[in-house]
C-alpha cells in the first residue's frame, strides 16, 4: 500500500525541498523571539555568514572585525585543512579496512587469535584517542587523520569481513572445480562479494572521517573549520556556529556524492531496487 502512493521523480524532489523550507520558515519564525534566537540563532545570519565566507563581495579579508569573523582568505585556509584531514583519513582508513578485513576473513587462524583485541579496540571510546595523538604527532594535520582514521578504519573493516565472509560456499567450490587458484578466487569471487559491503561502509564512513577530523581540531588546533566553531563556541556566536556545520554538511555530501558515482560505476552489473522488483 506504501509503495503505491510513494512519490517519484520530480515530484518527490518537490517534497524533499518544501521539508527544507518549511524547517527553515519554522526555525525563522521561532528565532524572532530573541531569548530563543540566543540557543537556536537565525537562519538568515546564519546565511549572511556563510555569504561573507565564500562570496567574491562581501567582507574584506583584510579588515579586522570585532567579532572575531574570519574573512574571504581565513575560511578557505581553515576549510581546506579540515578538507585534506577528512581525504587522507577516508582513503588511509579505507585502506587499511580493506587490507585487513580481507586478510583475517581469508586467514581463519589468524582472525582467531586477533578476535579478542579487535573487539576489544572497537569497543573503546577512540575519542579518547585524540590528546594521545596529540603527544605523539604533535597538534599539526596528522593527529587529526589519525583520531579520523581509526573511527573509518573499523567500519571498513568490519563490512569488508563479513563481506568475505557471506561468499556462498557453492559458488566457491564451483569456482575451485574449474580451476581456480587462489588469486583468481581473490578477484572473481570475494572482491565482487565484499564490493557492496565496502561502498555501503564508505557512504558511512565520510560522515566518520569528518567527525574525526573536527573532533582533533576541537581538543587541539590552530586551524580547520573545528576551530573556527570552538572560538565561536567560546563567545556566545551560535550563528557562526551554525555556519560552521552547515558548511561541513554540504562538504560531506560532496564527498558522499562522489562515492555514490563511483559506486555506480563500479557495480553496473548489479540489478537496481526497480528492476529486482519487475523481475
Amino acid at each position: 500500500m506504501w509503495e503505491a502512493i510513494r512519490p517519484s521523480g520530480k515530484t518527490l524532489r518537490y517534497w524533499q525541498v518544501g521539508l527544507l523550507i518549511a524547517f527553515l520558515l519554522s526555525w525563522q519564525l521561532v528565532s524572532r523571539n530573541q531569548q530563543y534566537a540566543f540557543f537556536l540563532g537565525e537562519p538568515v545570519k546564519v546565511a549572511g555568514r556563510i555569504w561573507s565566507w565564500f562570496m567574491p563581495f562581501g567582507f574584506e579579508p583584510s579588515v579586522a572585525y570585532p567579532d572575531g569573523l574570519p574573512g574571504r582568505a581565513d575560511i578557505y585556509v581553515h576549510l581546506g585543512v579540515t578538507l585534506l584531514e577528512t581525504v587522507l583519513a577516508f582513503v588511509i582508513g579505507t585502506v587499511l579496512g580493506l587490507v585487513f578485513g580481507l586478510w583475517l576473513a581469508l586467514a581463519p587462524t589468524a582472525s582467531a587469535i586477533l578476535d579478542p583485541y579487535i573487539k576489544a579496540a572497537n569497543s573503546m571510546p577512540r575519542v579518547i584517542l585524540a590528546p594521545i595523538f596529540g603527544m605523539w604527532l604533535g597538534l599539526g594535520i596528522w593527529s587529526k587523520v589519525a583520531l579520523a582514521v581509526t573511527l573509518v578504519f573499523f567500519i571498513v573493516f568490519f563490512n569488508v569481513y563479513q563481506g568475505v565472509k557471506e561468499v556462498s560456499p557453492v559458488v566457491l567450490a564451483n569456482a575451485r572445480m574449474l580451476g581456480a587458484n587462489r588469486k583468481q578466487l581473490l578477484r572473481t569471487v570475494y572482491l565482487p562479494s565484499a564490493t557492496s559491503w565496502v561502498f555501503s561502509s564508505l557512504h558511512t564512513s565520510v560522515g566518520l572521517a569528518f567527525v574525526g577530523a573536527v573532533v582533533g581540531e576541537y581538543l587541539g588546533s590552530a586551524r580547520g573549520v573545528g576551530y573556527l566553531i570552538l572560538q565561536a563556541e567560546g563567545t556566545f556566536d551560535v550563528n557562526t556556529v551554525f555556519a560552521g556545520i552547515v558548511v561541513l554538511t554540504a562538504f560531506a555530501l560532496v564527498l558522499d556524492g562522489l562515492v555514490g558515482r563511483i559506486e555506480k560505476r563500479l557495480m553496473k552489473w548489479q540489478p537496481r531496487q526497480g528492476e529486482t522488483e519487475k523481475l
